[in-house]
């Protein structure tokens, strides 16, 4: 029996949840402007390991999104899932973002496309299979009428970029599933599971999270 903490704040949405076996148990996550990961975060992870009436040392991994998305969520998140693997020594696993934001649509047939808001008219982007199998890399992409005109299959789009994507991809192979749908930690689970059994984590000293785009400071406006 395994107890895998999953932790996502890639995005707007600051998500944990609690699986057992590869199986979301608990989760708690709130999705809000502006961004309130730091107080929130840990507040969640008490919260969660008290309702499942276990003990952090029961825990066998923590996971943790990996990227793309907000600077300042990624460190958050990935410090925190550092701390706690140190003090409890046990292993951490990264998760691909867009990966689990894929992971939140069923279809049998086309391709899924996550994508994850990057300000004006990029998004980071990656396209996969109906199985999670990843078709093309993670890409910051400027979305135009021209976007994805290589696929002839179905495009099934979800994540938090429909209002400024709909109005240039309006193909009839361009679907989209919902108007706002962030990464969550519960469609982590299944992922960090299948990584915990075949040992593939991450060096908990080393590891940085995937901003895909440097960190710009700019000037504060008098």
């Amino acid at each position: 029996m395994s107890y895998i903490l999953n932790i996502e704040t890639a995005t707007k949405n600051c998500s944990v949840a609690l699986a057992k076996d590869g199986k979301t148990i608990l989760c708690k996550e709130i999705a809000e402007e502006g961004y309130s990961h730091a107080e929130r975060l840990h507040v969640f992870i008490e919260a969660i390991i008290k309702d499942a009436g276990i003990a952090l040392q029961d825990l066998s991994a923590i996971a943790v999104s990996q990227g793309p998305g907000s600077y300042t969520g990624l460190r958050i998140g990935v410090s925190a899932a550092k701390g706690l693997c140190y003090a409890l020594d046990i292993p951490l696993i990264a998760v691909d973002t867009l990966q689990a934001l894929a992971a939140q649509v069923t279809i049998s047939s086309g391709l899924i496309i996550p994508m994850i808001d990057a300000r004006r008219m990029e998004v980071y982007s990656a396209i996969f299979s109906p199985t999670l199998e990843k078709k093309r890399e993670v890409l910051a992409q400027i979305i135009d009428d021209n976007s994805f005109e290589d696929r002839q299959e179905t495009l099934y789009f979800v994540g938090d970029c429909a209002d400024k994507c709909k109005p240039a991809l309006t193909k009839e192979n361009h679907v989209f599933l919902e108007e706002i749908i962030y990464p969550s930690a519960k469609e982590m689970s299944a992922i960090s599971f299948e990584k915990f059994k075949i040992n593939d984590t991450v060096d908990v000293a080393y590891f940085e999270p995937y901003y895909l785009k440097d960190f710009m400071i700019t000037a504060p406006k008098k």
